[in-house]
């Protein structure tokens, strides 16, 4: 009979989806208060593949992702997803959203995302949260699934992902301890 190990932290990350700067900076800000501090934030990349959020957010739309220093347990992410609906029931204006928070995580060989959403390849982890293995890695890259969202298939967060993992590779060297850029510590 097989015993259970202990599962590694991995390295949770948000994708900020927002029309307005404002609500990207108030959105990361409680992102920031949650979750500890970011380690790797990605340029602001134009949402163009589905026009999806534009009647709720409007026209216009971006993607940061946003990475936390800190790593977690992966079973937290459940818990993770359900803070950030909150949050973006907090920003909300005139009863839409000013900001769509999609939290995930990556370690060394897969990037999952949360998501409240069912779909066939997705894991319910309770409270209607679902688990949805967007990527593993091989190769040198992490490569998406037929299911996997089409701005996370298309390569434009490629390199963001890439140093992410550097990011979480380091850390895990070092303990756990908190990495910043190419490798300059964090006390």
């Amino acid at each position: 009979m097989s015993t259970p190990r202990p599962v590694d932290p991995v390295k949770y990350f948000a994708g900020v989806l927002w029309a307005e700067s404002r609500a990207r900076e108030e959105a990361v800000a409680r992102l920031v208060a949650a979750f500890g501090a970011v380690d790797r934030a990605s340029a602001d990349v134009p949402f163009d593949v589905t026009d999806y959020y534009a009647p709720e957010m409007g026209a216009g739309l971006h993607r940061r992702l946003v990475s936390f220093a800190v790593l977690r347990p992966p079973e937290e992410i459940r818990e993770a997803k359900l803070l950030c609906n909150r949050i973006e029931g907090e920003l909300a204006r005139d009863g839409g959203r000013t900001a769509n928070l999609d939290i995930g995580y990556l370690d060394h060989n897969k990037v999952v995302l949360a998501s409240v959403k069912a779909a066939g390849q997705k894991i319910h982890l309770g409270e209607g949260v679902y688990a949805d293995l967007v990527a593993r890695y091989r190769g040198g890259a992490y490569v998406p699934f037929e299911w996997t969202f089409p701005d996370f298939k298309d390569g434009r967060y490629d390199d963001d992902l890439l140093e992410m993992r550097r990011l979480y590779l380091e850390q895990r060297r070092r303990g756990g301890e908190e990495v910043r850029g190419k490798g300059e510590r964090r006390k």
